[in-house]
């Protein structure tokens, strides 16, 4: 079967992320001279530029290979919501009025790129606590969605959306109606995610959950140790370590592992990687691949989106071509791991 085959097998399922929501602003522009008022870069702005980003991302990676998504994440009733909102809205992804308050405001993260590269970052948002999806109405939009969802991501951004009363419910019902559930785990958060499907840290975070510090600059990664304490401590299904530019790291348990080298041809902005990465592996996973495929598919999509600047998604068309020429890649790590 096909790349393109496998992938429109995916059209159609229907999914929930739970996490933080923000909208993503970016002001373009160029710098010829240096302010009179400081020694600063005086940015002449040439446009701006609005996307989803944060769980939103997650979100708008599972409608760009053509899955049903809802996303419920706490935002505010103001501008930004609404922009966030229909941001959405205009790719087919659900963000419930439900999980709107006018008690916050929405999360916005603006970065300011001068010539191709980010300058500097401002962030609007206020304390975790203000961002709990506690209240009976919220609560009652998230369960609601799980109900109607063939499988969840948490996304979790630290922002106070995930606590560990929300998740010990998410998952209680998720597990007992066979549900694949993702995480990708903000350690900094100190929720305990245990018995979800996959888990999916980048490199620091797999050290933290592990309770590790990490290598100086140019050491290996420790494969056989984090493996194990995050399979005794969490009890995942699946371990995915994102590496950066050396590709991924499976466990399908704490001694069976492959290595999956980067796919990326070019980077630019690796921001958001990790949110395409656990749509696709969790939509894969929810579809019946193995995980090598699973994996092998979000690889690649994470390869497509570090080559364009800012947040960003892998089409369907740009997923299967760029795994076209490889099917037989695809079949031999199938076979290597069986």
């Amino acid at each position: 079967m096909s790349s393109h085959d496998r992938l429109a097998h995916l059209r159609g399922m229907k999914a929930v992320v739970i996490g933080d929501v923000m909208l993503d602003r970016y002001i373009w522009g160029d710098t010829r001279r240096i302010s009179p008022e400081a020694p600063v870069p005086v940015i002449e702005v040439q446009r701006e530029s609005y996307t989803a980003g944060g769980a939103a991302n997650v979100a708008l990676n599972l409608a760009s290979i053509q899955i049903d998504v809802v996303v419920c994440g706490a935002f505010g009733s103001d501008a930004p919501g609404a922009m966030l909102t229909q941001l959405l809205a205009e790719r087919g992804v659900l963000l419930p009025a439900d999980c709107a308050s006018a008690d916050r405001p929405t999360i916005v993260k603006t970065r300011v790129m001068v010539q191709r590269q980010q300058h500097c970052r401002i962030d609007i948002e206020n304390a975790p606590v203000a961002y709990g999806l506690e209240d009976p109405r919220s609560r009652e939009c998230v369960l609601s969605a799980i109900q109607r969802a063939q499988f969840l991501i948490l996304s979790d951004y630290a922002k106070g959306v995930l606590t560990q009363s929300l998740v010990d419910q998410v998952t209680e019902i998720a597990i007992r109606e066979n549900k694949v559930i993702a995480w990708d785990p903000k350690p900094g958060n100190r929720l305990i995610p245990r018995g979800v499907t996959v888990l999916t840290p980048n490199r620091s975070e797999a050290y933290q959950l592990a309770g590790l510090p990490e290598p100086r600059l140019g050491e290996p990664f420790h494969v056989d140790e984090i493996g194990k304490i995050i399979f005794a401590r969490y009890q995942p299904r699946y371990l995915v370590v994102t590496l950066g530019a050396e590709g991924m790291m499976l466990y399908r348990d704490a001694d069976h592992k492959t290595h999956l080298p980067t796919m990326a041809r070019e980077v630019f902005d690796v921001s958001g990687a990790g949110d395409t990465v656990i749509a696709v592996l969790a939509a894969g996973l929810a579809a019946g691949w193995e995980l090598d495929e699973a994996a092998t598919f979000a690889n690649a999509a994470a390869g497509i989106v570090v080559g364009k600047l800012g947040t960003a998604t892998a089409s369907v068309e740009e997923l299967a071509a760029a795994l076209t020429p490889k099917e037989d890649f695809i079949h031999g790590i199938a076979r290597k791991s069986a």
